[in-house]
């Protein structure tokens, strides 16, 4: 697995939340002034210099869980709320969103490309607001200084961490079956032809080292691929009975307390302020109809039921001192396999408060 693929997911699945809770505030008629601070707040705290220096260093991905622990109080950091089926069902559109996206990236480094691209939509969204975005301008910044000297080889290994993240989600998603590029079992349909990759040649040559040199070998030169099929993906509409073949295991994680340090810095990097002043809070669906929203929370497999940690941690001891406390009632047994990784030392920090 590669140390440099949270940052892309991170910021590309927080792309895709932008796009649904855009769309949704629109849909419901959010007055644009209300709106607009909505999104400026979540992008606000997205690009805290504190988090996003967590986000940069160098760390392997964690549990799906863990991460949508993360998103669920990223989307309430402003007055916006959103009840467990909402929560839910953005959640999914995010993930399959971004997963289809990655499996059109021609190359793996196109990843980068499309977390540019994120990144251009995010700076649409708060063009009024200069202090929020100097945040994305310097995230920018970041990744083309970090990203943009990666070899191929490097783009290749974090393409294949991020589908072995997605690997077992096949969440049905309508606009994705409307437009039939995903099969009614949720996964996806790929395009065959049309142009190979710039710098690519085209499949259909077999090279056999012998002795003495190459000898290139004529096999198929009709197959030519494609990935670069447009497709939108702000649309917030997904099957009403939402089917997935996804078993995550119920075990006890041996790396849950390493989860629960690695939330707990990113967490207290986020700086979340409780909102002030009289403007009062609004409840935000992702459903068209209430029968609808109760109908896929009774309905959602329980195997994509995320339990969401609630942790609060700062840089402070008081809030410190809660974090331990939160971790010791959830009786974690099982001790994390030893390692020499940098995890390690972070966890026997936690262990010590």
């Amino acid at each position: 697995m590669s140390v440099r693929t949270l940052p892309l997911l991170f910021l590309n699945l927080g792309g895709e939340m932008l796009y649904v809770l855009d769309q949704r505030l629109r849909a419901q008629n959010i007055p644009g002034d209300k709106a607009r601070k909505v999104l400026n707040d979540i992008i606000s705290t997205m690009f805290n210099k504190k988090f996003i220096e967590e986000l940069f260093k160098p760390q392997d991905l964690f549990s799906k869980k863990a991460l949508r622990t993360v998103y669920d109080r990223l989307a309430h950091a402003s007055i916006m709320r959103l009840n467990q089926a909402s929560m839910d069902k953005l959640y999914d559109l995010m993930t399959m969103a971004f997963k289809y996206q990655v499996l059109l990236c021609p190359r793996p480094k196109d990843v980068l490309l499309v977390t540019f691209n994120h990144l251009d939509t995010i700076r649409e969204f708060i063009q009024d607001s200069p202090t929020i975005l100097n945040q994305v301008d310097e995230t920018f910044r970041q990744l083309s200084e970090i990203y943009g000297s990666l070899s191929a080889g490097e783009f290749q290994l974090i393409r294949q961490t991020l589908l072995m993240f997605f690997q077992d989600l096949h969440i049905r998603v309508s606009t994705f079956l409307k437009d039939k590029v995903q099969n009614s079992n949720g996964r996806f349909v790929l395009p065959v032809s049309g142009p190979v990759p710039w710098g690519t040649e085209v499949p259909g040559l077999i090279r056999k080292s012998v002795k003495g040199g190459w000898i290139i070998s004529p096999f198929s030169v009709d197959t030519r691929y494609s990935v670069n099929r447009p497709v939108e993906t702000r649309m917030a509409g997904t099957s009403k009975d939402l089917t997935s073949r996804t078993q995550e295991s119920i075990a006890p994680n041996p790396l849950a307390k390493e989860e629960l340090n690695f939330l707990a810095r990113l967490m207290g990097g986020m700086e979340i302020k409780k909102p002030s002043g009289p403007e009062p809070g609004f409840r935000l669906s992702l459903f068209t109809t209430d029968e609808e929203e109760e109908h896929a929370a009774l309905s959602r497999p329980e195997e994509l039921s995320y339990e969401i940690i609630s942790i609060q941690a700062t840089q402070d001891q008081q809030r410190n001192e809660e974090l331990a406390r939160i971790m010791g009632e959830l009786e974690i047994t099982e001790k994390p396999q030893q390692s020499t990784n940098k995890g390690d030392d972070l966890l026997a920090m936690m262990d010590e408060l």
